[in-house]
């Protein structure tokens, strides 16, 4: 995005995929609009499949639900029901995505770029999931909203690394990928164990009281 009307070379057209990909799983709707915009205003020249995204109706949508999903994000428990609702849309709209970026090269191209998009957009979705879920567990809502504006941030920072310095971004990608790998394990043993403790604590206060 250094220049108007930026012609995306190979390396930059397989990095946007991957990075279109990996953040539908965190900020579909900001991904959306913020690639089309980019193309709307002429900071890129989109690819063919996803020139869509540029329509003055696609940005006004993607645009509201980008709004609407910035403040649900927020707000503990509602972001993990948002988050749920969406694994049915993050994951193949990352694959999509992906797809579109790549299929002026064949149906072959882009039937791989949809696999290893919807890949990427189902492990960073499980990671933000999971790690949501396990900041919900404390008390207060700080936590909650400082991941949420870090997220926020990593989206807009993977799709111009993406677009600018696609070397630099596919090593941050895979460190990444390593990340969400290690938060879902440590997560998921955490999240099991809070349930247990919640499971014992209400089984013990429904016991019935034995006779003094």
């Amino acid at each position: 995005m250094d220049s108007l009307g930026h012609l995306m070379g190979t390396p930059q057209l397989l990095a946007l995929a991957a990075a279109l990909g990996w953040v539908s799983g965190i900020r579909l709707y900001a991904a959306v609009f913020l690639v089309g915009a980019a193309g709307y205003l002429g900071w890129i020249a989109l690819p063919a499949g996803l020139q869509v995204l540029e329509h003055p109706g696609v940005l006004a949508a993607s645009g509201f639900m980008c709004f609407i999903e910035f403040f649900a994000d927020k707000i503990p428990f509602i972001d993990t029901v948002w988050d749920t609702v969406h694994t049915f849309i993050r994951i193949p709209a990352g694959a999509a995505l992906a797809a579109g970026v790549l299929g002026a090269d064949g149906p072959a191209a882009a039937w791989i770029a949809a696999i290893l998009g919807g890949t990427l957009a189902a492990t960073s979705h499980a990671a933000k999931l999971t790690t949501r879920a396990a900041v919900n567990t404390s008390p207060e809502p700080f936590s909650n909203i400082f991941v949420s504006l870090f997220e926020d941030g990593f989206v807009v920072f993977m799709l111009w690394l993406a677009a600018t310095h696609p070397a630099l971004f596919a090593v941050v990608l895979l460190l990444s990928i390593a990340l969400a790998i290690v938060l879902l394990v440590v997560l998921v043993k955490f999240l099991r164990t809070v349930l247990r403790g919640l499971q014992s604590f209400v089984a013990g206060r429904g016991a019935p009281q034995g006779n003094p």
